[in-house]
């Protein structure tokens, strides 16, 4: 795959964790590529060292060796401040509990990520509008989250996780705690985002009904990439 073509580069990571006097493997050597626009499935059992790897890949730990580059960029050359810059631009987070803040409406949430990085107001509220209507939610802007349901609640986190426009949404078990139909119904939008913005998403999970829409399955074992499946489904 040309380096253009992929979002996400692991060439022989390795990440070991000192417990006490012994070292604990959690990752041995892991290489691949994620396409840029695909829909991405990071699956594995408890313990398999999928969290890892999702923290790595989204700059939120490093690896003990082995490269790392994000939209071309090899992330070791980059300063913690500089990773927490770069971070913010390029990765979006979805998360199994939402992590909405409680006391800022569904349009204060929406927005905050802009706040964050210093964009102005206007500009900032015309975003945060535009995502909250092309989830659905613009009747809801100004609810909290307590009065919100489940699925209005993942949407919201969506419109959060997009409105920087990242390299890619990594996202965490993002249906675990909804029922199927509300899943299914979060699928489908991620699938509308992802066609119409772009974007590239990068899923951990166990839901079948998530792995379904699959394009790309790297299926993680012991530390180790044990299969690596292209689905030829990319719309």
């Amino acid at each position: 795959m040309a380096q253009s073509d992929a979002v996400v580069r692991l060439t022989n990571v390795v990440k070991t964790y000192q417990a006490g006097h012994v070292q604990v493997p959690a990752l041995k050597g892991v290489s691949f590529d994620i396409p840029r626009q695909s829909f991405s499935m990071i699956v594995g059992p408890s313990g398999s060292g999928k969290t890892t790897l999702l923290n790595i890949v989204g700059c939120i730990d490093s690896p003990t060796s082995g490269k790392l580059e994000v939209n071309g960029t090899d992330v070791a050359q980059l300063n913690d401040n500089a990773i927490s810059d770069f971070r913010a631009k390029n990765v979006g987070f979805i998360f199994q509990n939402f992590n909405l803040i409680p006391v800022l409406s569904a349009f204060e949430n929406v927005e905050y990520p802009l706040l964050l990085v210093g964009t102005p107001a206007a500009e900032r509220r015309e975003a945060a509008m535009k995502m909250l209507e092309a989830v659905g939610l613009e009747k809801q802007k100004d609810q909290r989250p307590t009065e919100l349901s489940g699925g209005q609640k993942q949407r919201v986190a969506i419109a959060r996780a997009l409105i920087k426009r990242p390299a890619f949404v990594l996202a965490d078990e993002p249906t675990a705690n909804l029922d199927s139909a509300t899943g299914a119904a979060i699928v489908a939008l991620m699938k509308q985002m992802q066609h119409e913005l772009k974007t590239t998403f990068i899923f951990s999970t166990h839901d079948p009904q998530l792995m379904l829409h699959a394009e790309e399955t790297f299926r993680i074992r012991d530390g180790e990439l044990m299969e690596h499946t292209s689905h030829g489904v990319r719309s």
